[in-house]
């Protein structure tokens, strides 16, 4: 399998791009600076530069040709006035997904935020609840196309721990703890289950492998009427999250965020 990586500097994107590779798999690595380069071969991906805030749609499917699969795991986290959205947290996920079906690339799984949604309150911090609007936003479009088989995971606050392996994995988990290590696993094991496409998932640590986690989600699917899953092939200023409240996605250490 070919994956495409969008954030492909994250910390969580380098685990699930090490895990790929392992497996066999080819990883391409969007970036933003050439410095990142030497960090993404060392995880076994390819790096290709391209600044998700500015990409059009075009520019995305050059780099996605021959894909089997899309991962979104960039996050530019909370920007500088309260409803006006980061482009990387909204815009790049719908122009990646814009070429995706140009390019015929039906896989797609979004690494998204508990909590997100179109309609998200959070009154202690108007940015918080901005950043968690425009994650939801994109989340319900990515969901509502019908040219791609998209999975959305929400995963729980970040930790930084080696990974149990041991997850809860569901359309609601309740509030929790997550190592990134672990959130890389579940990612690329959906890459590989187009079943749970149409899917909006939670993450919190848990008692059940990641394996048999995303296959119990498999045999449980049920598809919409109309939407059938493909095989996972192509076919013709600087703030932080309160710590806590809701995660932010994977970011490199000198993004706007340094959560990931």
């Amino acid at each position: 399998m070919h994956v495409v990586v969008a954030g492909g500097h994250g910390r969580v994107a380098l685990a699930a791009s090490r895990l790929v590779t392992a497996r066999g798999g080819r990883v391409t690595g969007l970036i933003r600076r050439q410095e990142q380069a030497d960090d993404v071969r060392a995880a076994g991906a390819e790096p290709v530069l391209l600044d998700l805030a500015t990409a059009t749609a075009e520019q995305f499917a050059e780099r996605i040709d021959g894909a089997d699969a899309v991962l979104y795991t960039a996050g530019a986290g909370l920007g500088d006035a309260p409803g006006r959205a980061n482009p990387v947290d909204r815009d790049a996920a719908l122009a990646l997904a814009d070429a995706a079906r140009l390019m015929g690339v039906r896989r797609y799984v979004m690494l998204s935020s508990m909590g997100a949604g179109s309609s998200a309150r959070y009154p202690k911090d108007p940015l918080v609840e901005t950043y968690l609007r425009a994650k939801g936003e994109a989340d319900e479009e990515l969901l509502s196309r019908s040219c791609l088989d998209c999975t959305v995971l929400r995963p729980a606050w970040f930790r930084d721990g080696p990974g149990t392996g041991l997850v809860r994995l569901a359309e609601t988990t309740g509030v929790g703890e997550v190592d990134r290590v672990d959130v890389a696993a579940v990612l690329v094991a959906l890459l590989a289950a187009p079943m749970t496409a149409g899917r909006t998932l939670e993450l919190v640590s848990g008692h059940t492998p990641v394996d048999e986690a995303v296959a119990a989600l498999t045999r449980s699917a049920d598809p919409q009427p109309g939407h059938v899953p493909a095989p996972g092939r192509r076919t013709p200023g600087r703030r932080s999250l309160p710590s806590g409240a809701v995660p932010a996605p994977d970011m490199p250490e000198s993004g706007p965020v340094a959560s990931g």
